[in-house]
């Protein structure tokens, strides 16, 4: 943040201040011209799991406080390009262009879960809370994901106030609202037994995987905290005062057994000033003919992605259809005519310019899709990506494949009812409208510095010394 001295301020009306540059500026507006704040952001994951918190943090810089984000190291060049301060945190992955098999287990149906706690974070517990307790140094607000399990103790050691965020409803284990948890992917007929069958089902659930958050227990006596007989894994990740729900309400409603402390924020897309630009070779495919159908596997599903695409361009040719393909394994081999693949494009850009989208159902190409005003066809892989799927077929915007029925015959019959069917496209069309009129990062931004400690009220207002920039 670059800060500006009052020598460059004048003033031509009672209360305001006027910048060298014309911009105008109120006097003793807090969210213009304050004490900047140091707030650290913490995540782990993919792709997905860490452009939400780049896109709060430059909002939060924007509103004139500091903000780090604390992850894995291979994002560092990612997030200091973007002005952000970062720092690691271990473990170090997943790294998907480095570690193949360690995708191939992470994104597991039954045991990725598992693999992810168990195996890559728990076993470096006390070096991740090591790393996140120097981030944290002189820290005045720390944000918590739904993997990073050492934010709470660290918080609670330094008495630093902290918020927990969730990017999916998935988190919540609702028996009000039942996810379809990716182990039991049927659970999705059986929402009409209601919450007292899902909350006997989820605590079950809780105390088949007790034994997974025992070295969580064992480092907080370690640095003496007291003990809690809460499962961090679940009721335990809550922050007491602010529980984020980073999502729509269109996609979730906040429910009776969410914490009180709940606010649904919105999706927290990233600024459009940052989005990337369509390349020029899509955007003339884009020009040339009718509407393509997109396929991607987004950012973490890339495991067998050849595959996927080799399936996904002969279900197109059969349907006559144009297509873009997107991701790492969609340029191999030939393609049908009316077929391109490129290994990126931005989703923002070019979403809204299809007529259908399939994808594996993670959360951030979810919501693209959704504001994009788009249906979809979803095949789901792993974690989050069964329930997401399931609330958008309950919206009337897409369709669910198995990957076991993903095959040229099947996917295209499921494209040819999603096009045809007008009432896919319209009922997406409408929920579209409704998310773009959302502004998740600001509505995340507001309620988290509700939590920035008080500032000293001075007892007459007075010309600040320095204020950022606007």
């Amino acid at each position: 943040m670059t800060i500006v001295p009052l020598k460059f301020f004048s003033t031509n009306q009672p209360g305001i201040l006027v910048r060298a540059d014309g911009a105008q500026m109120a006097m003793g507006d807090s969210k213009t011209c304050q004490t900047k704040r140091r707030i650290v952001f913490t995540t782990f994951g993919s792709l997905g799991d860490l452009y939400p918190y780049i896109a709060l943090a430059r909002e939060m810089q924007e509103r004139g406080h500091e903000a780090i984000i604390a992850t894995s190291r291979h994002y560092r060049q990612k997030i200091e390009s973007r002005g952000i301060g970062f720092h690691a945190i271990r473990p170090d992955g997943p790294d998907i262009d480095a570690d193949s098999d360690m995708m191939r287990r992470i994104m597991d149906r039954r045991k990725g879960g598992e693999y992810i706690i168990r195996e890559l974070l728990m076993p470096v517990l006390a070096e991740s809370y090591e790393d996140l307790l120097t981030a944290a140094e002189g820290a005045d607000l720390l944000v918590s994901h739904v993997l990073t399990f050492t934010a709470r103790l660290v918080a609670e050691s330094k008495g630093l106030p902290w918020a927990s965020t969730f990017l999916q409803p998935l988190g919540f284990f609702s028996a009000c609202d039942p996810p379809v948890l990716p182990q039991l992917p049927f659970l999705s007929k059986l929402r009409f037994l209601g919450a007292p069958f899902h909350r006997a089902l989820f605590g079950v659930a809780r105390r088949s995987c007790r034994s997974w958050s025992e070295p969580w227990h064992d480092l907080r006596a370690r640095v003496g905290l007291p003990p809690t007989s809460e499962n961090p894994l679940f009721e335990g990740q809550h922050s007491p005062r602010l529980v984020l729900a980073l999502f729509s309400e269109q996609f979730a409603r906040k429910q009776p057994d969410w914490p009180a402390q709940t606010i649904v924020s919105g999706f927290p897309f990233p600024v459009e000033r940052e989005a990337a630009k369509i390349s020029p070779d899509l955007d003339r495919f884009l020009k040339a003919g009718t509407a393509p159908v997109v396929f991607t596997l987004g950012s973490s599903g890339v495991v067998d992605a050849g595959w996927f695409f080799e399936q996904s361009a002969a279900a197109v040719e059969l349907l006559g259809r144009r297509a873009v393909l997107i991701g790492k394994g969609a340029c191999q081999g030939s393609l049908p005519d009316g077929v391109v693949a490129f290994d990126y494009a931005p989703f923002s850009e070019l979403f809204p310019r299809a007529a259908a989208i399939v994808h594996a159902g993670g959360v951030g190409t979810t919501a693209l899709a959704m504001r994009a005003g788009r249906p979809m066809l979803v095949m789901p892989c792993a974690h989050d990506h069964f329930d997401n799927a399931a609330r958008v077929t309950r919206l009337g915007i897409a369709r669910t494949i198995s990957r076991r029925r993903y095959n040229p015959t099947h996917v295209a019959a499921e494209l040819r009812h999603l096009l045809n069917t007008s009432r896919y496209s319209q009922r997406a069309s409408r929920i579209g409208k409704q998310v773009q009129q959302e502004n998740g990062v600001h509505a995340a931004c507001n309620a988290l510095e509700e939590l920035l400690p008080p500032q000293p009220s001075p007892s007459a207002p007075a010309l600040p010394t320095m204020c950022p920039p606007a």
